[in-house]
């Protein structure tokens, strides 16, 4: 689906702000579109996107490892996959131990005004 997406669309981006409904759901927008601040934080990539989460958000999630899938049916909203029949939906495990060790070395994720997307 990432793969159509941006052959239809160019670069992407994912975030996932928080909120009720469909806003607790990842959102994907051209990237040129939305604009990453420093409530934003920089989780990763999804298939060669950057993904984005809110601040208040990712305090909620921070500790388990997220999983992005993509599932038939319609979300709201304006995330791009939405005229597919498709909705991309988070699911979540909390980590294990070794995983929270490796995290703890690493340290904690950037905001978005630290790791802006490359147009």
């Amino acid at each position: 689906m990432i793969a159509k997406l941006v052959a239809l669309h160019g670069p992407l981006m994912f975030h996932q702000s928080g909120g009720c409904c469909d806003g607790s759901a990842p959102m994907c927008y051209p990237r040129r579109e939305f604009k990453v601040g420093a409530q934003d934080v920089y989780l990763g990539e999804i298939g060669g996107q950057p993904f984005y989460m809110g601040a208040a958000q990712f305090d909620y999630w921070q500790q388990t490892h997220l999983i992005i899938d993509v599932v038939p049916g319609r979300g709201s909203g304006f995330s791009l996959e939405a005229p597919e029949g498709v909705r991309f939906l988070t699911r979540s495990r909390v980590y294990t131990e070794a995983e929270y060790e490796e995290l703890d070395k690493i340290g904690p994720p950037p905001t978005g005004v630290e790791r802006q997307p490359a147009a």
